[in-house]
């Protein structure tokens, strides 16, 4: 883990607002559904001006903290917005100073990992603390990087 600044980047996808608790219950989980709509092939082919190959997921608007609800967007990375088509959100990624993890390995086992050190890191006290405010993960053909706001 190490502390970084992440730039300021656009987002274009797919929202849904769920909480931790919900994930775990196959009956309420509403985040397979919004990996499946987003990595499906030709998902964001209409959309103009993407960055990179990458998917990007948002996590955003949290209640409080990892007990609350938060939204997540699955997307893009985009140069502007563009004309938004039907069912799809934009968000501004503000920069932000960042813990930033590496999850490598099989997927979602790793992300799975990473995502438990950075609640040992919350629960431990870390500093400086975790904000709640946005994090970003960055899935790419290597694994996947997040960046959590401090």
């Amino acid at each position: 883990m190490d502390v970084t600044e992440r730039a300021e980047l656009t987002v274009v996808g797919f929202a849904v607002r769920t909480t931790n608790a919900d994930e775990k219950d196959p009956a309420r989980a509403k985040l397979p559904a919004l990996w499946k709509r987003a990595g499906a092939p030709g998902a964001f082919a209409h959309v103009p001006g993407r960055v990179d190959e990458n998917l990007y997921a948002v996590l955003t608007d949290y209640e409080s903290d990892h007990n609350g609800a938060f939204t997540q967007i699955v997307g893009i990375n985009v140069r502007t917005v563009p004309r938004l088509p039907e069912g799809m959100v934009a968000v501004r990624v503000p920069a932000a100073k960042s813990l930033k993890l590496e999850a490598r390995g099989s997927m979602p086992q790793a992300l799975a990992g990473a995502w438990q050190q950075v609640r040992q890191y919350a629960e431990s006290g870390g500093s400086p603390a975790r904000a709640f405010t946005t994090d970003l993960e960055v899935h790419h053909r290597d694994g996947a990087d997040l960046y959590i706001a401090l």
